[in-house]
C-alpha cells in the first residue's frame, strides 16, 4: 500500500521516534509504514489520520499489484 506518512511527518518536523512515540509503537515501526513494507492496523491507520488532520484515504492508497 503507497502511503504519504513521510511526507506528513516531514512538513510537521518531526523525526520517526516522534511519530512512534504519538502512535506507541516502535521507530522501526514508523520506518516500515513509510517504506511500504508494513500496512498498519486499522487502529493506527485511524491514529495516524487523526494525527495529521487527513481522512485515512488521502494518507493511505491502495493499489492491486496483481492486476
Amino acid at each position: 500500500m503507497k502511503n504519504h506518512v513521510r511526507e506528513l511527518r516531514k512538513a510537521k518536523q518531526w523525526t520517526q521516534d516522534d511519530l512512534a512515540k504519538k502512535l506507541l509503537v516502535s521507530r522501526q515501526t514508523v520506518n516500515a509504514i513509510e517504506n511500504g513494507k508494513f500496512d498498519p492496523s486499522i487502529v493506527t491507520a485511524f491514529k495516524i489520520a487523526e494525527l495529521f488532520g487527513q481522512p485515512i484515504e488521502s494518507i493511505f492508497v491502495y493499489r492491486d499489484d496483481a492486476q
